[in-house]
């Protein structure tokens, strides 16, 4: 192969070379609209709306160069050994609240239109930040944004004392002497034994303290006999499985969940069989919003 020497004395391949054309398109890559995003999500930077259309217009003019690479089909040794992996990690680590965004994220966009009309969620960091006196002003004004008495059903995820649970808010905007919609609250717990329950202080205050930062006329005796139902749902093997049953119990819940929420009804499907661990297992390996 032809050589010629640089300026700085260090020999290189020729240009015409077919490593040199694989080199051109490697830099390319290096400043294309996906790659330039995905730096900016590693370092947690925030952008401005101007600068977000901007990284928009990118898509149009720098190309993302990495697909066009000759490369070899992947084994299915290795997608089975990576599978492997993951339902291990899974099993031995608690799920993070980023990791636990990015698999909801994937989920709720997944959900019909018709369900997410009716359905809202809070941010799972909510509920934590609220027993924070510096930001419970600033989490009653982000949870005023959602406008949650116009909707059916609410859900908080809650991670408190490094633990998983499901807080669902069911009809608050309909009259606590409702016997069709019935205004109540749903804990959904994967661990027992920890006492669910001993959560309820504070989230009767928090609801308490939704109700009057939105200026709602029910009274602090009406919000105290709202009911906080603990139907006995599936428990976790493992002890740090907690937040992938969170996970799978919004899933469940959203696809199953009644028109109408009746006390009458309840538990409606939310039993110790409602599904099985393998069920589990199978649904997270459908769910991979996340690179490992």
């Amino acid at each position: 192969m032809a050589k010629r020497k640089r300026e700085d004395g260090i020999s290189s391949a020729d240009t015409k070379s077919p490593l040199s054309e694989t080199y051109e398109q490697m830099a390319k890559h290096r400043s294309c609209w996906i790659h330039m995003l995905a730096h900016i999500y590693a370092r947690g930077k925030k952008i401005t709306k101007q600068e977000a259309e901007e990284l928009r217009s990118l898509k149009l003019t720098s190309r993302c160069y990495l697909g066009t690479f000759p490369c070899s089909a992947r084994s299915k040794r290795k997608i089975k050994c990576k599978k492997a992996i993951v339902k291990e990690i899974r099993e031995k680590i608690k799920l993070d609240s980023g990791a636990f965004d990015s698999y909801f994220e994937h989920m709720w966009r997944n959900f019909s239109e018709d369900k997410r009309t009716f359905i809202t969620f809070f941010d799972c960091l909510w509920f934590n930040l609220y027993t924070k006196a510096s930001f419970k002003g600033r989490v009653l004004t982000w949870i005023k944004k959602k406008q949650i008495f116009s909707k059916k059903y609410v859900l908080v995820p809650i991670v408190h004392w490094s633990h998983w649970s499901l807080l669902i808010l069911c009809h608050l905007g309909e009259s606590l002497q409702s016997k069709l919609r019935t205004p109540c609250m749903l804990l959904l717990d994967s661990l027992e034994k920890a006492g669910p329950r001993c959560l309820e202080p504070d989230i009767r205050k928090f609801v308490l303290d939704i109700y009057k930062s939105e200026g709602r006329a029910e009274n602090k005796e009406l919000i105290s006999k709202i009911p906080l139902l603990v139907p006995k749902v599936p428990q976790q093997r493992g002890g740090e499985e907690c937040g992938n049953y969170v996970l799978y119990y919004i899933n469940l819940f959203v696809q199953g969940a009644p028109e109408n929420f009746s006390m009458d009804d309840y538990p409606y499907f939310m039993k110790q069989n409602w599904f099985s661990h393998e069920c589990l297992e199978a649904f997270f390996e459908k769910l991979e919003p996340i690179e490992m």
